[in-house]
């Protein structure tokens, strides 16, 4: 699917961009719900994205010193035993009960560490590596697609 790490990573680049004018909103703004967003606020969003970029980011820390992510092995384990919905729901709850400054702090910052440590993984244990590749892109690319129409009606009601 790419031809390189350089190649996902401008990718997963341009598509998180659009993402990023959450981070605008004012405090009030983000905590309101929009109906159009399956109900979902701004500060909902972007706790749901940071959590799994930040599974994302643990596999990437894993697969820089080794072949193989507990992380990984886990988070499919967990998802294959209990459902997205309710991983999903505990993710909510737990940022909600973070300061929204520091919800911020995780989305401005944590993407960019993640592109940082893929950076450094070889090649052969993520992008030519099947399993792995589609970890990231569930968590990355496909995860941002999935809710980019949540973005926009987000956005639309600032």
């Amino acid at each position: 699917m790419f031809g390189g790490a350089l190649e996902f990573l401008d990718e997963e680049r341009e598509d998180w961009r659009p993402f990023e004018a959450l981070a605008a909103l004012p405090d009030e703004r983000l905590e309101r719900p929009v109906e159009a967003a399956h109900g979902w606020s701004g500060r909902e969003l972007m706790a749901h994205l940071t959590a799994w970029q930040e599974v994302a980011l643990a596999i990437a820390r894993e697969l820089a010193v080794g072949e193989s992510s507990p992380t990984l092995e886990q988070a499919e384990a967990d998802w294959d035993s209990r459902g997205g919905e309710v991983i999903n729901a505990e993710i909510l709850e737990t940022w909600a009960a973070l300061p929204i400054d520091e919800v911020r702090r995780r989305f401005l910052t944590v993407p960019g560490e993640l592109r940082g440590y893929l950076t450094v993984v070889p090649e052969t244990r993520w992008v030519k590596h099947p399993r792995h590749m589609d970890a990231l892109l569930w968590d990355t690319l496909y995860h941002y697609a999935d809710h980019r129409a949540d973005l926009e009606a987000i956005l639309a009601t600032a």
